[in-house]
Formats: structure tokens, sequence, C-alpha cells
């Protein structure tokens, strides 16, 4: 497939296991930047993934560094609260990477600064909640990039 899933220090095993099985159903591949809020062999992580994680292109990296400086020069796409940009409007192309924040506190400072250009939110329509479920937010984002390549 084209998209590829990026979750930076994923914290809750149950979204980390729904993206796990989301990914694999959309075809999209999946990395995961260290460090994790929970082990891999977590009950919850494969509960939500059922039996589907033997299945799935996972990706590992150490920490953020490693994972920017692996794909220097890729199309990617950060997601946060703090995007000036909408969703809707990511470049999509083949190979984009859709790059997401751990559940707490979203994307690091340093990365929303840095990539200011290619900052984008999911535009929220009620003053009383501050974000949306990570894994809701990458059903999303993901749906929406792959009507570019049907």
């Amino acid at each position: 497939m084209s998209l590829h899933i990026v979750l930076i220090e994923p914290e809750i095993p149950n979204n980390t296991g729904n993206i796990g099985r989301l990914a694999l159903a959309s075809g999209c591949n999946l990395h995961i930047v260290k460090p994790l809020g929970f082990e891999i062999t977590d009950t919850r992580l494969k509960r939500a993934g059922l039996d589907y994680w033997k299945h799935l292109s996972v990706t590992y990296y150490e920490n953020t560094e490693e994972f920017l400086d692996i794909h220097k020069g890729k199309n990617m796409a950060f997601l946060s609260s703090h995007g000036k940009q909408d969703y809707r409007n990511i470049p999509f192309k083949r190979d984009t990477f859709l790059i997401f924040g751990k559940e707490s506190v979203g994307l690091p400072e340093s990365i929303t600064e840095t990539y200011t250009e290619q900052l984008y939110k999911i535009p929220l329509y009620s003053a009383h909640i501050r974000s949306l479920n990570l894994a809701n937010s990458v059903g999303i984002v993901v749906y929406e990039g792959l009507k570019y390549f049907q």
C-alpha cells in the first residue's frame, strides 16, 4: 500500500492494537517509535489487535531522531491539534507518512516547530473537548488518504 502510519511514543496498548488492525485492513505499513508506554507483549495490545498482529507490516524505531533520519526527504504529514491546515488538504502521494503523537501530549514541540508547513489538524466542532482519540484520528486520516489510491 502507499500509506504509512507512524505512532510516536504511543502510551495506550488498546489504541496501538486498534491502529494495527486498521493498518492491516487498509493495507498501510505501521511504524512505532519508542519509548512505548507498554510492552509489545501486553495482553491489551494483543486483545485489540487480536490475531492480526503477526500479519502486520510493522517497523520499530528507538527514538524520533532515528525515524526522521531514516525517512528524511520523504512525504510526511504531521497530525496535531496545533496544526493550522485541515487534514483534507494533505497532499497525499504514494508512500506518504502520516505521523501522530502520543495520547497525553501529542507530537513533541521540536516537531511542531520544525515542520509547521506539514502540520495538519482534524477540526473539532465543540469547545468542550481538546482532541479525539488517537485510534479514531488515525482512522479518519487514513481513509481520507485512501480515496486517492482507489
